[in-house]
């Protein structure tokens, strides 16, 4: 499946900042077994629920940034490295986490790139995981093979006026 490919979704999920709220302190309740020291938020919209998590379980927090976007706009197939992992990862217990695991490929990049760095053990979570995600997040409150539209993401600033975001009108279109 590639990424940012809505044909392929089945509906769509409008969430709530509730129900973000819902899905972080889920996320958070599913990480505290496994004890994570670090944080590691994937930027931009993995921030929401890594900040959550983090702060819930009164963890360290670093961003990480890589993405197929400039100006927030699709241009790679493949995600580029704009915010490495950091070294503080060695010797502990990581999580990453993002919003949405679509391919699963940055969670697993950023996950090799802590594993390399000396993090004893790594976790991949995201808020929300589709089930063509492979690899597969080992943490995730919800698996939904929707188009899932998030709070933040709903309208844009644009001209000193809020639109809907042009990438969410193109993913309803999509799904019709």
């Amino acid at each position: 499946m590639k990424s940012y490919d809505y044909v392929h979704r089945f509906g769509v999920r409008q969430l709530s900042w509730e129900d973000f709220g819902t899905l972080a302190r889920r996320l958070a309740e599913i990480l505290e077994p496994h004890r994570p020291q670090i944080i590691l938020g994937v930027a931009r919209a993995g921030l929401f629920p890594a900040t959550a998590v983090a702060c819930s379980l009164r963890c360290e927090f670093y961003p990480v940034r890589l993405t197929r976007r400039v100006n927030d706009e699709v241009l790679f197939d493949q995600p580029v490295w704009k915010t490495p992992v950091p070294a503080e990862v060695n010797g502990k217990i990581v999580a990453v986490v993002d919003e949405i695991a679509d391919t699963g490929q940055t969670l697993a990049m950023v996950a090799e790139s802590a594993t390399a760095l000396g993090a004893v053990q790594v976790v991949t979570a995201s808020l929300v995981s589709h089930s063509w995600a492979d690899p597969f997040p080992q943490v995730s409150p919800l698996m939904s093979d929707e188009f899932i539209i998030f709070p933040w993401d709903q309208e844009v600033l644009a001209g000193g006026k809020w639109i809907t975001h042009p990438e969410i009108e193109a993913g309803l279109k999509a799904q019709t």
